[in-house]
């Protein structure tokens, strides 16, 4: 009866005793009442060490003591609650265990052909006899039967197979609910029902009966929509691996391959398992792990991830992580635990609703029983230009009392939130944004300014020559051969930038320096053709007697570059320097002791969806975007006159970083911090949200952050803002509907305007599914696109 059990402690040290841990599958426990009636069932069980109950997945997992209790007696307190626990600890179940796979949802569920459906439809079935018999073939509704002198007419009769059919089921789960102590929506039904029935309101009784399965049965069916977007994700991975062993191919279950092994990946497949690229070259979509749009060109030494798609080249795959231990299962993990970390909302939720259903009860209770009491005679009362009667009879006053019992139920007050959690995260999960919990859902809608690290987010965080402005009548093709000539000897990043360009550019027949010499902290200088050249700082230049602080002057007091151009070559090459200097760029200087032949500016590249991010931040609200970095000041105002942002802070040391976040905090209130999720750990712990970029396989950044945005892509980040903004709009939404709707029903009823089947279907089966409903638009929000689309882009 149980679902994959595996040991979560072990012995450590003498007489320690080992805790197990179990996960099982509850599929009808999809709610915070059903989650909370198990909850106590299993506090009862000595033994028991934790369980976390997790509604929106169907899943409780247990931790226990076997020394005093069996798995058994965890599967019979489950059930004890009324929740059958389904599934079966097979051996493939066991080996996927071992493996370290736990991630599980409850199955889709055939909710309008199961056994409790079929007791609906019965029951409907009765019930539309009974009326017929009730109101239209009256002349037929004879007296079949009696029950202590009580006559029973062939309506009565159909009305009591209605409480039976459908009736049943639901006090079954009132009983549990009483056994538990739970005061919740199935007490409250099951006993109305027997109220109902056992003083004679047969039409009362079997109404109930029914709407309420009905109202049951949608409010599972809608719960499963909302599960099947954690079962998206979840199908993601892929069962099977095609593995080299032995110089053969075999096809094995995932879970089945070791780390080193080597897997063939073929076009249109599925990528089994995280690894490095060892042959072959393809264009892979890893759009379920990161969320880029476009297929990424995959080489030998590149890293992979299980669920990404090969496209259209042959990939072999060394194996780096167990199926268990992949990217997207940590991802699958970490969405399915963000529900045990409660909103402010659901915090909010939970106390109202504790406070509610009492109240509402006592309400119910005093509605029944006060008015008969106290009313001697019809009393009229005018309210806001409407007449209403008041009569003491018993009949009408119970019926209401009744009426208020369905109110009393918070049912759709209380899933508001969680559905709404659900919807977000998974959304957010297959579009390469991981939010680790529904509180930094909440959080991140409520920020007021974003702090933005530099290097690696707002750029590359790679060195690329961004330009090439060569001497007199020297070409670029000339000045990129000199320059990488002598940077081939060269470890330093730079001489990667321009060796990288001067490929990129085609230039080839490159020299070989002899001599070679690294001047440091200034530049290197090599012998090409006999002939010394130099490729350095313009400080070096200045020390071999180019006095290019002259022209600094100069081009500052505003000679013009055609102007400097006439006068020398030299000129126009400082002229150049320093407008790539003001740009904030590192200036590589090319030329001998006499002579410039140009020079190669090189910078971190910002990224191109930078600007448009910081502008689209802007658009949804957020007050300051400031970005921190610890380059040095040109740089950092030339990057942040490129991106927009409204200002920056250089030269900040990590613990600067974090006085930087805390005095935006003073100014303007909330702070998100966006950085790498390593050196900037400080400052994202310090801000209420701390954000990863391009955590993908890095597990300290999934580990560390609050959020992170698998790709490397800045353009997520005003995504996750408007997604998290209309999160918080669409839980205001749904609570505040949920209650003004119960309280105008309340309201109504001891005016006599709201009947059973009104609550019924307005207050609880149509409050339920308005808020899932409303909840699933968030899976509709989609990340902006680069030429500016947005896709189905929607605020609240």
């Amino acid at each position: 009866m149980t679902e994959n059990p595996n040991i979560a402690g072990q012995a450590s040290g003498g007489g320690q005793r080992q805790e197990l841990t179990a996960r099982f599958t509850v599929p009808e426990m999809d709610c915070p009442s059903c989650a909370q009636k198990v909850d106590k069932s299993l506090q009862r069980v000595d033994g028991v060490v934790d369980a976390t109950l997790q509604p929106t997945t169907g899943t409780a997992t247990v931790t226990y003591d076997p020394d005093r209790i069996s798995e058994s007696d965890v599967v019979q307190a489950i059930e004890g609650a009324g929740y059958e626990v389904v599934g079966g600890s097979d051996a493939e179940s066991d080996k996927r265990e071992e493996s370290g796979n736990g991630v599980d949802i409850a199955p889709p569920s055939e909710v309008w052909t199961s056994p409790r459906a079929k007791k609906m439809w019965l029951g409907a079935a009765f019930v539309t006899l009974g009326l017929l018999f009730e109101f239209l073939l009256t002349g037929q509704n004879v007296t079949v039967a009696s029950v202590l002198e009580y006559p029973l007419h062939i309506a009565d009769v159909l009305f009591l197979g209605a409480v039976a059919a459908s009736g049943i089921p639901v006090v079954r789960s009132g009983y549990y609910s009483a056994k538990n102590r739970s005061l919740d929506i199935d007490l409250l039904m099951g006993t109305a029902i027997i109220a109902a029935t056992g003083i004679g309101y047969f039409v009362e009784a079997a109404t109930l009966a029914v709407l309420f399965s009905i109202a049951e049965l949608l409010e599972d069916y809608a719960m499963d929509r909302a599960r099947d977007s954690l079962r998206e994700l979840m199908e993601l991975s892929p069962d099977e691996a095609t593995v080299r062993r032995d110089g053969e191919e075999v096809t094995v279950p995932a879970e089945e391959v070791d780390v080193g092994e080597t897997v063939v990946v073929r076009p249109g497949d599925k990528i089994p398992l995280d690894g490095t690229v060892i042959d072959g070259e393809s264009a892979v979509d890893q759009s379920p792990i990161t969320g880029e749009s476009v297929p990424v060109d995959k080489a030998t030494g590149d890293e992979v991830y299980a669920g990404a798609i090969n496209e259209e080249g042959y990939l072999e795959v060394e194996v780096t992580s167990t199926a268990g231990d992949s990217t997207l299962s940590r991802i699958i993990e970490m969405v399915q635990g963000a529900q045990a970390k409660k909103t402010e909302s659901e915090q909010f939720v939970d106390r109202f609703s504790g406070y509610y259903t009492p109240l509402v009860v006592a309400l119910a209770i005093l509605t029944a029983a006060i008015p008969p009491l106290v009313i001697a005679d019809p009393v009229s009362v005018d309210l806001a230009g409407y007449g209403f009667t008041f009569a003491g009879d018993w009949q009408s006053w119970f019926i209401r009392g009744l009426t208020l019992l369905v109110i009393a139920c918070p049912c759709a007050f209380v899933i508001s939130t969680p559905v709404s959690v659900v919807s977000g995260i998974t959304s957010a999960a297959k579009n390469g944004v991981l939010i680790k919990g529904g509180n930094y859902l909440e959080a991140m809608g409520e920020v007021d300014a974003v702090a933005v690290d530099k290097t690696g987010t707002l750029t590359k965080g790679e060195l690329a020559v961004t330009d090439v402005v060569p001497v007199g009548d020297t070409t670029e093709d000339d000045l990129l051969r000199r320059a990488a000539g002598l940077e081939r000897r060269s470890e330093h990043p730079i001489a990667t930038a321009i060796l990288a360009r001067a490929e990129e550019a085609g230039v080839g027949n490159l020299p070989d320096p002899t001599g070679f010499e690294s001047l440091t902290g200034r530049g290197i200088r090599g012998e090409i053709d006999g002939k010394t050249y130099y490729a350095g700082k313009p400080a070096l230049f200045e020390e071999l007697g180019f006095d290019l602080a002259r022209a600094r002057r100069e081009t500052d007091g505003g000679v013009m570059a055609e102007e400097a151009a006439e006068s020398d070559a030299g000129a126009f090459a400082e002229h150049a320097l320093s407008a790539l200097e003001r740009e904030g760029k590192t200036v590589v200087i090319v030329g001998t002791k006499s002579e410039l032949l140009g020079a190669i500016a090189i910078a971190d590249e910002v990224r191109p969806a930078s600007k448009r991010a910081v502008e689209r931040l802007h658009e949804l609200g957020v007050k300051r975007v400031v970005m921190l970095t610890g380059d040095n000041e040109g740089t950092a105002r030339a990057i942040a006159e490129q991106v927009g942002v409204d200002e920056y802070r250089a030269e900040l040391l990590p613990d600067e970083k974090v006085d930087a976040v805390e005095k935006l905090q003073a100014e303007y209130g909330e702070v998100a911090m966006v950085g790498d999720g390593i050196n900037d750990a400080p400052a994202l712990a310090t801000a209420e949200v701390g954000i990863a970029m391009g955590a993908a396989g890095t597990d300290t950044a999934l580990e560390t952050a609050d959020i992170a945005l698998m790709g490397d892509d800045v353009g997520k980040l005003p995504y996750l803002y408007d997604l998290s903004r209309t999160a918080n709009g669409v839980i205001r939404q749904n609570i505040w509907a949920s209650l003004g709707v119960k309280l105008l029903l309340a309201l109504g009823v001891p005016l006599g305007l709201v009947s059973v089947a009104l609550a019924v279907v307005v207050g609880d089966m149509g409050m339920s599914l308005g808020v899932t409903g409303n909840a699933m638009r968030l899976s509709r929000i989609a990340p902006e696109r680069m030429d500016g689309k947005t896709g189905q882009e929607m605020g609240v």
